[in-house]
């Protein structure tokens, strides 16, 4: 019988709880997907790699070297599934360390980024606004996405379009990294008149930006800005990862997988 394997590959966080809830909870669900396949994990942040080496003596692959044991060991097919959240500098740097290994297996498969298609957008949009509370007159909804100087930070502006193309009118789309910063958000919060924000973290985990960086009590958090602009803030530590419906997602993908040969 061939062996097969089922690589989820992470940006990855060093904060146990949420990493259950999220990672985790995409882990097992791909796992029920793909019962006959034997599981391994992956991430791909070096730094949180060797801060939970150094803390916690746990030590996870990098894909590199998930898919040299995988070699090593004798699996013939791999199906490999990212939970990155945009096609952006972890993904080419997954991408590039799968290409290495196109001819090592029969079957080596990777499933795209949570946000690649159209109907990936609108799908991320009906889940993302139906998991948290429901708002009332006055109140809106604002994301914290990661942001990026990649191209691929394209997603959150065009994330943004899609919350008001369905209908989301009083959904926005921030970021902590790129465009649009909360200098671009709150003119438009002000606007429109809203009094009540719901800040939640458009992000795999409610990690270390959702925790400090969005509703930190520090002068620079997103919540304290916020605050200080005469809004009332209710943060909602939840990460994208929770959602039923986004693990869902990930799964679709993986079943719906490209060869890496077939990947440039």
């Amino acid at each position: 019988m061939p062996k097969k394997a089922l690589l989820v590959i992470s940006f990855g966080t060093s904060y146990r709880e949420t990493r259950e809830k999220t990672i985790g909870a995409i882990e097992r669900d791909l796992q029920k997907g793909f019962p006959d396949y034997d599981f391994r994990r992956a991430f791909t942040s070096r730094m949180i790699i060797k801060k939970l080496r150094e803390r916690d003596n746990e030590y996870v692959d990098i894909p590199h070297e998930a898919l040299e044991k995988l070699k090593n060991e004798g699996y013939t097919e791999v199906v490999c599934q990212t939970t990155h959240v945009i096609n952006g500098y972890e993904y080419d740097l997954t991408i590039n360390e799968l290409k290495k290994f196109e001819n090592d297996f029969d079957v080596l498969t990777i499933g795209a980024p949570l946000l690649t298609t159209i109907d990936d957008y609108e799908q991320v949009a009906r889940t993302a606004i139906s998991e948290l509370p429901e708002m009332k007159e006055g109140e809106a909804l604002l994301y914290m996405g990661h942001g990026s100087e990649h191209h691929a930070n394209a997603t959150y502006p065009a994330m943004d379009y899609t919350f008001k193309h369905l209908g989301y009118k009083n959904a926005f789309m921030g970021t902590v990294e790129g465009f649009p910063s909360l200098n671009d958000i709150i003119p438009q919060l002000k606007e429109k008149g809203y009094h009540k924000l719901y800040l939640a973290p458009f992000m795999i985990v409610a990690g270390d930006h959702a925790i400090n960086d969005m509703a930190g009590d520090e002068e620079d958090s997103w919540k304290t800005l916020l605050e200080n602009e005469g809004f009332e803030v209710e943060c909602v530590l939840k990460g994208l990862g929770q959602f039923k419906g986004v693990q869902d997602m990930f799964l679709e993908h993986a079943k719906n997988g490209t060869s890496v040969k077939e990947l440039l």
